[in-house]
Order: structure tokens, then sequence, then C-alpha cells
């Protein structure tokens, strides 16, 4: 069920935002291209139409107008993402700076080791 996908990417995606205090796109964009099936620029125009206003809005308009955003979508990571925020947040302030640092840097590497050697 693909509204299911898009709210629980959107929950993690606002989770991690919350803790770490980073972009959904970390999250979305691997996200959309793997489990749901988005080409890149896809999935990089629909995380931009997430984060709309105010700074992806020229960014997105350029998307939209190349047919790469999909607002279906949009709509239910945005869901998602609201409340995941607000749990995340929720999380990093109840932990130590340190151990919230070195999980964000475990997080990091995880990331980047995915990123780095997926097919």
């Amino acid at each position: 069920m693909k509204i299911l996908l898009y709210i629980v990417l959107g929950l993690v995606a606002g989770t991690l935002s919350g803790i770490f205090g980073i972009g959904g796109g970390t999250i979305l964009i691997p996200g959309l291209v793997f489990l749901a099936g988005l080409s890149q620029h896809e999935a990089q125009g629909t995380t931009l139409a997430i984060l709309l206003l105010p700074i992806g809005l020229l960014a997105v308009m350029r998307y939209c107008k190349a047919g790469h955003v999909h607002l279906y979508i949009t709509i239910f990571i945005c869901l998602g993402f609201l409340i995941g925020g607000l749990l995340g947040a929720n999380i990093a302030e109840s932990l130590p700076n340190l151990v919230l640092r070195k999980a964000f840097g475990i997080f990091l590497l995880i990331v980047a080791a995915y990123t780095i050697f997926a097919k």
C-alpha cells in the first residue's frame, strides 16, 4: 500500500529531522528511489515540494515544469513528517548531548556507506 509507505517515510524523515536537525532529503530521496521506485529527479523534485516554502519554491517550480513532482505523495509524506518531527524532537531532548552527537555521526556513516555501495 503506497500511501502507508509515504506516511512511514514522512514519519521516519520527520523523526530523524527532529532528533538530528537534518533535512528530510537524507531519508526521503533514498526512500523514494529505492522503496517507491521514483527516479532520482522525481525523488528530488517531490522532496523539494515537501519543503516548498520558502526555501525550495524556485527549485520546485523548475521540477514541476519538468514533470518531476508527485504532489499526491507530497501530501502524505508531509502528514507523517509533521508528526515525526515532534516525535523526534521529543526523543532528542531526552538524550544527552554526547549520545546525540555520536548517534548522528553513526547515522551519517550508515547513509554514506549505503549511498556509496548500493547498486
